[in-house]
């Protein structure tokens, strides 16, 4: 017995000495970087970080680099994996099992097998908003102590867990950093006055393009996520916390998405109270939950959102801090603890250091969790997936705010009235169950069980990029390989079905089903309470993808496309004297474009806008992709050439505009990027044929000054490569310089509330959205009219050149967006051309349209004609965040002479 125990003594003395020699290997922050992470006035760029996470790699067992991806600006994307060298050597097997478990496709009892045998897997990443440089600061130091360290805690996660390190923005460091570090002087180091965005295109809003994935950084993580690791829990750092506090976490406020399966909103409050405790415990205090945040579980979309439709934990905090210190400040309501914060912290200096020791704390709470329960959460993950396999292959009812008020319309028509308020003492509620079985037992109310999108319709590129888009979030999609039927409807081999029988079908419901979000006020006549980004997004009608909800089981000769495989339009060559491309079809633009580049003669139909081009065009036909038909020319026909394109932008970067870059590029039109100093020096018609300006370049009437949102910097205090992004359009220089360029025939496409440009050209519109209060006009107040980012449905003059391609009904991304009504004998007179309008006192389609009833017989678009030019005007965000692919036409059409 006294041998054993020496031998014990020993072996565990040796795994010391090995584990010691590990970290003494392992170089710490300060001897690559020269400075410890935290110190003030000091941030690592991406260069040095590459390096450093390159050396943590060759210098031990535990940690396995791996390169995920180019980024925009060509930069490599790298992910460190870190476990135990036991598990490190069996990643592939880990990675199986955690497929497995979140596909469910297996049976109970080998479910609870693999949770035994399996590792839980979680997510940290940093630096997706490079500006909150904690982010990516605390992601080097807490690789380095798991990289490093042998106390008993870190081991044990390492045994039980398998971490993914994920730097989620490269390009946004290297730019961020090296800006802050510019400055000899570290007292005037400054995190303000980046000259461009900090993602090529999208800035902030690379955290919103994880159901669309547009941009390379999104796409590698995304395939990270929900291809290859589907990780239990993910951890999405971010900055900043509300003020006077230090951090805000899970669990979040209401609303939560009402697909998502119960488990997954008691495990983020379970785990959210690890976090929470773990502060408490090691007194810092300044967590905030709930109610004391605004973040809330309901948008689908962000890094952390997307997670919860595929039933992950994913988790978000916002913590204040900066490599400059700075204080928090004296909030006196925050101070009285309650449920939401019951440790409050008091005004105080802040260091970056406090920053990355909450941050490294958190990220332990949240792997200590994992160690801890880990065989729980990879069961529940795959009981989730099950649950909703199951809901996919039975008669299915969700809840939502509508479905409630149905229930209690039946009530009130049948009784006269509804019962409200709280039944005490176990009394029973006056409400007869019949009310729910009406509605909750309507056949025509249940989910559906699939989709099919048919490919005989007019763009199906564009239903091709909508479900690669599903391809990339992880969701099962299968062919037709022959002709079939459905329902009594027959569809043509080669179209694509979505069933909803499989794990993630919470995101296959968010994407082809509208949302319901609930009016959400303070109190009962109070403002609307904003949500924390869109009301509404349902991806299939921002992309005008024609599909069809089948609500029976359904059959067919289906074949599933793999996990992960991206599908690519099919069609048959076409040889002939002259073809016809669709302007219904958004890829014919990009065709269109090439040709006009190659300098083929392109002409479009004066019916409809439908291209033709003669065999001339043959070879970049052929290697196009895109439906074709043999056809000769029409006779009353329209050549057109390629349209000098300036689009505008401003010192620092506008994402919209950056989004419109990241269109113009991929369908091929060459745009050139200008700024207010451009407009101002005149001469425009010299050198452009449109410009376009998105929303928040042209300032308000009223307002009689600037657009854009923030001061620019002063000249003296940038680099000069950057002082002619420096201004913003102004009504007594800019403006001008407008009108001239419309007198001379140029034309200008206008965005959201860039649409105020009409008002300074004296057209005769006026704002739909008003009231007559005291015989004045007043802004309608939100709490008789708010329509947060949601999808309403518009009527379409589909006879105009600037809408060719659209049908007579389009849906369209509204976010309180300019609506107008026409003055005096506007129409009649031909000075204004309405495009879109509102036909319906009940637009809505997805979201939440408060009072919507007061957009009825709005103008959303309309052309007019100033001087030999045209002003083009959409108050809708036709180009929003790169996903209405079904309102892009509208831009198309007018970039072209």
């Amino acid at each position: 017995m006294i041998k054993n125990y020496l031998k014990k003594i020993s072996f565990i003395f040796f795994l010391g000495v090995g584990f010691s020699a590990v970290a003494q290997e392992v170089p710490s922050p300060k001897s690559h970087f020269g400075f410890d992470i935290g110190d003030n006035y000091q941030l690592a760029t991406y260069t040095q970080t590459e390096a450093y996470f390159k050396k943590l790699a060759e210098s031990s067992k535990r940690v396995k680099l791996v390169d995920i991806g180019k980024t925009e600006e060509g930069r490599s994307q790298y992910m460190l994996i870190v476990s135990s060298p036991e598990n490190i050597q069996k990643l592939d097997r880990y990675k199986e099992i955690s497929q497995q478990l979140a596909h469910a496709e297996i049976t109970k009892e080998q479910a609870k097998a693999l949770s035994q045998e399996g590792k839980a897997i979680v997510w940290i990443d940093g630096g997706l908003h490079a500006t909150e440089t904690v982010g990516t600061h605390q992601l080097i130091q807490t690789a380095y102590e798991f990289s490093s360290k042998s106390d008993p805690e870190t081991l044990r996660i390492l045994d039980h867990v398998i971490i993914l390190f994920t730097h989620a923005n490269p390009d946004g460091q290297e730019l961020v950093s090296n800006w802050y570090m510019r400055q000899k002087d570290q007292t005037k180091r400054t995190l303000s006055g980046l000259p461009r965005l900090y993602e090529k295109y999208a800035g902030h809003d690379n955290n919103r393009d994880f159901f669309m994935l547009n941009l390379k950084e999104t796409q590698n993580i995304g395939r990270q996520l929900f291809v290859e690791w589907i990780p239990q829990i993910m951890y999405n750092h971010h900055q900043a916390g509300p003020a006077g506090t230090v951090v805000a976490g899970p669990p979040y406020r209401d609303p939560f998405n009402y697909v998502f399966d119960a488990t997954l909103l008691t495990s983020l409050d379970a785990v959210g109270a690890a976090m929470h405790t773990r502060m408490n415990v090691e007194g810092k205090p300044g967590y905030t939950q709930r109610g004391g945040s605004v973040f809330s579980t309901w948008y689908n979309g962000g890094l952390r959102t997307t997670t919860y439709f595929h039933n992950m934990i994913g988790l978000l905090t916002e913590i204040v801090g900066s490599p400059t210190p700075s204080e928090i400040p004296l909030v006196p309501s925050r101070l009285l603890p309650n449920s939401d914060s019951p440790n409050p912290v008091t005004p105080r200096k802040w260091y970056f250091k406090n920053s990355i020791d909450y941050s490294v704390s958190l990220n332990y709470a949240v792997l200590n969790y994992a160690q801890r329960y880990r065989d729980e959460l990879l069961f529940n993950i795959y009981q989730m997936g099950k649950n909703s396999i199951e809901r996919g292959k039975q008669d299915t009812w969700s809840f939502s705010p509508k479905k409630i008020d149905a229930i209690n319309n039946a009530a009130k028509k049948a009784t006269g009235t509804v019962p409200t308020g709280d039944f005490e003492y176990g009394q029973r509620p006056a409400m007869s169950n019949q009310y729910f079985d009406t509605v909750m037992k309507a056949p025509a109310n249940r989910d559906a069980r699939g989709y099919i999108i048919s490919a005989d319709q007019a763009d199906f590129n564009s239903a091709i990029k909508f479900l690669n888009a599903l391809i990339r979030t992880g969701i099962v999609v299968q062919k037709a390989t022959a002709d079939f039927t459905v329902a009594g409807k027959k569809y043509p081999a080669g179209s694509y079905v979505v069933k909803t029988d499989q794990a993630f079908r919470p995101h296959v419901l968010d994407m082809f089903e509208p949302q319901d979000h609930p009016n959400d006020f303070k109190y009962e006549g109070g403002a609307p309470i904003p949500p924390y980004d869109a009301a509404g997004w349902t991806l299939a009608y921002l992309m005008n993808v024609k599909f069809d909800r089948i609500l029976d089981n359904f059959e067919g000769p289906f074949e599933r496309n793999p996990y992960g495989k991206l599908l690519s339009p099919e069609y048959k060559p076409v040889s002939a004297s002259g073809y016809v491309l669709s302007a219904a079809q958004n890829d014919s633009y990009t065709t269109v474009n090439d040709l006009l580049k190659q300098k083929v003669e392109v002409y479009r139909a004066a019916e409809n806008g439908d291209f033709y081009v003669s065999s001339a065009g043959k070879s970049i036909l052929e290697k196009a992709n895109v439906k074709l038909k043999a056809a000769s020319l029409p006779k009353d026909k329209i050549k057109i050439s390629s349209a000098r394109i300036g689009l505008w932008d401003t010192y620092g970067g506008s994402m919209a505009s950056g989004w419109m870059r990241f269109i113009m590029e991929q369908y091929h039109y060459n745009a050139t990027v200008i700024y207010p100093q451009d407009i101002d020096a005149g001469n425009l018609k010299s050198r452009y044929d449109i410009i376009i300006f998105v929303g928040g370049a042209i300032p308000s009437l009223q307002a009689g000054g600037f657009g854009g949102r923030n001061a620019s910097p002063a000249a003296d205090e940038i680099p000069a490569e950057f002082r002619n992004r420096l201004g913003r359009i102004t009504t007594d220089k800019s403006i001008p310089q407008l009108k001239k360029f419309l007198s001379e025939g140029g034309n200008i496409l206008t965005i959201g509330s860039s649409t105020n440009l009409a008002y300074h050209l004296g057209l005769p519109v006026r704002n739909a959205m008003v009231e007559i209060v005291n015989s004045q006009e007043k802004r309608l107040p939100n709490e008789k009219y708010y329509v947060p980012g949601s999808v309403l449905n518009v009527e379409v003059d589909t006879k105009s050149p600037s809408t060719w391609g659209m049908e007579k009904e389009a849906d369209v991304y509204f976010d309180n967006s300019p609506v107008f009504k026409l003055t005096g004998d506007a129409i009649a007179t031909g000075k204004i051309i309405p495009l879109m309008w509102f036909e319906s006192a009940t637009p809505l389609r997805s979201g939440w349209a408060w009072g919507q009833a007061y957009l009825q017989d709005g103008v959303t678009a309309f052309e007019a004609n100033v001087g030999k030019g045209k002003l083009f005007a959409f108050g809708p965000e036709i180009a929003f965040r790169a996903q209405t692919h079904g309102t892009f036409k509208l831009i198309f059409n007018q970039l072209y002479k």
